[in-house]
């Protein structure tokens, strides 16, 4: 099942991890709540240009995931910490916020956990709400939740960019699978494509915005 889905149906917790690792919130993080109506992103720069089109399979698949990543982050530029946790599209419960902190715990799960076989807690999921990252943020965590998602997207960035080879296995497992940085980052474009559609239409839902 793609952990694309909400966490009740599909974990990201590290492969093999005992349930108290795979769960445990982090609490060491602290911000001063967002006022409902702060803008949290502003004057984001579209540099996307679709990457090298002639170039090596690393570099394409490098340029499509960075591109992707600006563009969840253009997706939400101009927005208030309010609109940004709206669920404007019943009976989904999806908002733009939910979706942000979930690409920054599938980027963590996937480019420190999988590929370096780091330890880490969750950040947003618990025994209680094991779909904490879709579903508990709100305004007043909106500014931590971004700025969390654009620190890690950038160290996940760094940690994939030290790993040259795409053909051998990386250090962790997938249910117990080997795999390789490719399957990774042909995984994590795919994800992103899926989940800057649902962006697409919550944004447009929020304020008519379109054209991204």
């Amino acid at each position: 099942m793609s952990d694309s889905e909400p966490s009740s149906l599909q974990h990201h917790g590290h492969p093999g991890a005992p349930p108290e690792a795979a769960t445990s919130p982090r609490t060491s993080r602290t911000v001063e709540p967002a006022h409902e109506t702060s803008v949290i992103v502003t004057g984001i720069a579209d540099t996307r240009d679709g990457g090298p089109k002639l170039g090596g399979e690393r570099a394409v698949l490098d340029a499509w995931l960075r591109d992707y990543r600006l563009n969840a982050l253009l997706k939400i530029d101009g927005l208030t910490a309010q609109q940004l946790a709206m669920r404007p599209i019943p009976p989904s419960a999806l908002s733009l916020l939910g979706i942000i902190r979930h690409l920054t715990e599938v980027e963590m799960y996937w480019l420190r956990e999988v590929l370096h076989g780091e330890e880490l807690e969750d950040l947003y999921s618990t025994p209680e709400h094991p779909d904490g990252d879709f579903d508990l943020g709100s305004a007043g965590s909106a500014a931590l939740d971004v700025d969390c998602y654009r620190r890690e997207t950038a160290r996940c960035a760094e940690l994939a960019a030290a790993w040259i080879d795409l053909d051998g296995p990386v250090r962790g497992r997938r249910g117990g699978a080997e795999l390789n940085l490719r399957w990774i980052l042909t995984h994590l474009i795919e994800e992103y494509a899926r989940h800057l559609g649902h962006m697409d239409l919550l944004r447009e839902a929020i304020d008519g915005t379109t054209g991204y």
